[in-house]
């Protein structure tokens, strides 16, 4: 495959969702007034098999691609998840998760000797209270970080991914860094981003990364870290006292679409190259049509070569309301 998009961009990082169900409902992901109890989600008979999920990735590594993350919903509500990662893992590459952590003090061992690589927890608050109300589902925190704890203990790297919302959780920058560093996790501040249609995002709503970091060179001191890679979304900073570094990922501030070189698989699979993208491409219509890797190779890089996404680049006050899939079902 090996391909190049119209911008000259390859495709490097390939990331899978495995369901499109979670046991949290973040207010800027899946609303609890969306995704309710009546919401139709995926049939088990929808969903990519392990077997599927195995298949095309490992087409995809043939085509260049160097890291694998496993999304959601929340992955850990797929049963036996570890299995999926064991075949990932014969692939080599670069295999991480992403996990909101509520799962991880029963699966973090498994996990690990199965071949995953690091994982990345979703966190947004170190306030129970504050946290309580923002996954809705009234998790507390301590169980979050008894998650943390389990991956660390299972040999797992351990960065911690934040989204900052304006008038809701803003006040944790500062507290974050301070509790983070202090465990050596690296910490990464998310701008709130326009995934989807249901979280009501607002131009308004987004703590900037100017802002982010702003606030934290003013409690710690910061300097720039240069990216380890091509592609790498976080923009990095480092303490000056050398104690750890921190990320700001800030799409609609700074867009990095230029070096975007991530596709998504979704939990049916549908192949989508844009995170704010309105449709995704049916391979599971190939894969259960009986298609021969040659041709699903082919199908593959057709969809790539012909990619032209830009929009954190083009985006406006006006695009927070256009289609797009969901956050929830794109795996973020």
């Amino acid at each position: 495959m090996d391909a190049l998009d119209t911008f000259g961009r390859p495709l490097r990082d390939l990331r899978i969702s495995v369901t499109d169900r979670c046991n949290f409902r973040c207010v800027y992901c899946m609303p609890k007034a969306v995704y309710g109890r009546d919401h139709p989600f995926l049939e088990r008979r929808e969903l990519l098999t392990f077997e599927e999920i195995a298949r095309v990735a490992r087409l995809f590594v043939g085509g260049g691609v160097r890291k694998i993350r496993i999304t959601g919903g929340e992955p850990l509500v797929r049963r036996e998840l570890e299995t999926l990662i064991a075949q990932l893992a014969e692939l080599g590459v670069d295999l991480t998760l992403t996990t909101n952590g509520s799962l991880l003090p029963q699966k973090a061992q498994l996990l690990a000797d199965a071949g995953l690589r690091r994982i990345t927890v979703s966190l947004d608050s170190l306030d129970d209270a504050q946290f309580r109300a923002l996954n809705d589902v009234d998790f507390p925190v301590d169980r979050v970080l008894e998650g943390i704890d389990a991956a660390t203990a299972a040999g797992l790297p351990v960065k911690v991914n934040a989204v900052i919302k304006r008038g809701v959780n803003e006040d944790q920058i500062v507290p974050m860094a301070a509790f983070f560093r202090e465990r050596g996790h690296t910490l990464r501040f998310i701008e709130f981003m326009d995934v989807g249609q249901t979280n009501g995002w607002r131009l308004d709503d987004v703590v900037t990364a100017k802002e982010i970091v702003g606030a934290l060179d003013g409690a710690f001191g910061l300097e720039p870290v240069d990216p380890s890679y091509r592609g790498e979304v976080a923009r990095r900073w480092r303490y000056q006292d050398g104690r750890g570094e921190v990320g700001v990922i800030a799409s609609v501030t700074q867009p990095f679409c230029g070096d975007c070189t991530r596709a998504r698989l979704s939990a049916e699979g549908k192949l989508f190259t844009c995170l704010f993208a309105v449709r995704g491409h049916d391979l599971r219509a190939l894969i259960r049509g009986g298609a021969s890797d040659q041709e699903l190779e082919t199908a593959l890089r057709d969809v790539w070569k012909a990619r032209k996404d830009r929009y954190s680049e083009l985006r406006s006050k006006a695009t927070g309301s256009s289609p797009k899939v969901e956050m929830s079902y794109i795996g973020g």
